[in-house]
């Protein structure tokens, strides 16, 4: 990341709401500092966040995009546990950790670490989410702090760190089984045809080797 786009995410409120375009703060900062993407895309920053982005960038001060949204009062997720079925998918959902359950079982907001993202309202089957104004009148970075910006950081890297981590390890076990069933492919086929194992063996190796590719390609990023 180059240092103005570490001073641009330095100013955004780290919601990771998404609603600027980008999968998360960090990606709509680099797109900024690349010229790519305008300062005033982000509803939670507000007005009082495009003024930043512009003394940073250097950059006019231009009103809120309307196609992003508007700026409003911080809102926190609170979930009806009378209709909640425990489906998980708020959890996957949600970037900062901040939903506790797990399948089968009532799910809660751990109000503290919620961006009011809005990013698990979609997902729920049952529709047992709703959004509480929790500032009054006070919107943009007057509803939001330095302090919750920071949290919500953390809080998104490690769910990201945690994440990948996850992947990487299933990907491992996969590739492992695989390589196991590659060494003695007759045992753990129903197939008997040589062609047909052949056959069978080369999509292994291809996958194994797809795997291998993708883990160090992850590696040098």
């Amino acid at each position: 990341m180059t240092a103005l786009a570490a001073d641009i995410l330095a100013v955004l409120p780290q919601t990771q709401c998404t609603r600027c375009g980008y999968p998360d703060c960090t990606a709509y900062a680099q797109a900024i500092a690349q010229g790519s993407a305008g300062i005033n895309q982000c509803p939670p920053g507000g007005v009082q966040g495009i003024e930043w982005l512009a003394t940073i960038t250097g950059q006019p001060i231009v009103a809120l995009n309307p196609s992003h949204g508007a700026e409003g009062a911080r809102t926190v997720a609170f979930i009806d546990e009378d209709w909640c079925i425990g489906c998980t998918l708020c959890i996957k959902a949600c970037p900062t950790d901040a939903i506790m359950g797990s399948n089968k079982l009532m799910h809660t907001v751990i109000e503290v670490f919620c961006t009011g993202c809005e990013l698990c309202l979609p997902v729920c089957p049952v529709d047992c989410i709703e959004l509480e104004n929790v500032t009054g009148t006070a919107t943009g970075w007057a509803a939001w702090s330095r302090p919750q910006a920071d949290l919500a950081r953390n809080r998104y890297e490690f769910n990201s760190y945690r994440r990948s981590r996850d992947e990487g390890e299933n990907d491992k076990r996969l590739e492992e089984k695989a390589v196991m069933k590659l060494a003695d492919l007759s045992h753990h086929s129903l197939h008997t045809d040589p062609a047909i194992l052949d056959k069978k063996r080369a999509v292994i190796e291809a996958a194994v080797q797809r795997a291998r590719a993708k883990r160090d390609a992850g590696k040098s990023a």
